[in-house]
C-alpha cells in the first residue's frame, strides 16, 4: 500500500459522521401508551420525544412532532377528551399527512402503536428511518 492510500476500514468510523442535506425529521414515540390516559404521564411522554429535537435541530435539520400540529387543531375540532371524535378526526391522520413532507422519523421510546404506524408509513414513503440520535447525519 502506498503512502498516500488509505486501508477501507480507516474510513467506517465516519459513516455516522457524514453530512446530508437538512432533513425534516419527525419524532415519532409514545403518546398514550402507558398512560391510561392520565394528562401528567402524556405530557411526559411529549417532553420525553421533545428532547430529541434539539439535538436533531443542532445536527442542521428541522425536528417536528405530529403533536405540535394535531394538539391546537383537535382543540379547533372541539375535541373534549383524548379518543373522541375531534381527536381520532385529526390526531394520527396529520402525522400520516406530515409524514409526506418529511424526510425521516425518528422512533424513541417504548412502545407505541401511533408511533410504529409513523415509521410503517415512513418506510412506505421510502424515508429514512432512525432509532438513535447517533444514526442521523449531520447537515452540510
Amino acid at each position: 500500500m502506498s503512502e498516500t492510500a488509505q486501508p477501507v476500514w480507516s474510513n467506517l468510523e465516519c459513516f455516522s459522521r457524514e453530512t446530508s442535506k437538512p432533513m425534516m425529521i419527525l419524532i415519532a414515540g409514545p403518546y398514550r401508551s402507558g398512560t391510561n390516559d392520565d394528562s401528567s404521564l402524556i405530557k411526559r411522554n411529549v417532553q420525553e420525544m421533545e428532547s430529541y429535537a434539539l439535538p436533531i435541530f443542532r445536527a442542521g435539520h428541522i425536528p417536528v412532532l405530529g403533536e405540535w400540529l394535531a394538539l391546537p387543531l383537535v382543540e379547533l375540532a372541539g375535541s373534549k377528551q383524548i379518543g373522541d371524535q375531534g381527536f381520532n378526526e385529526i390526531f394520527h391522520p396529520i402525522a400520516t399527512r406530515l409524514l409526506e413532507k418529511c424526510d425521516g422519523v425518528l422512533r424513541v421510546g417504548g412502545a407505541s402503536a401511533g408511533a410504529d404506524e409513523m415509521v410503517r408509513v415512513g418506510r412506505s414513503l421510502g424515508l429514512n428511518i432512525y432509532s438513535a440520535l447517533d444514526e442521523i447525519p449531520k447537515a452540510e
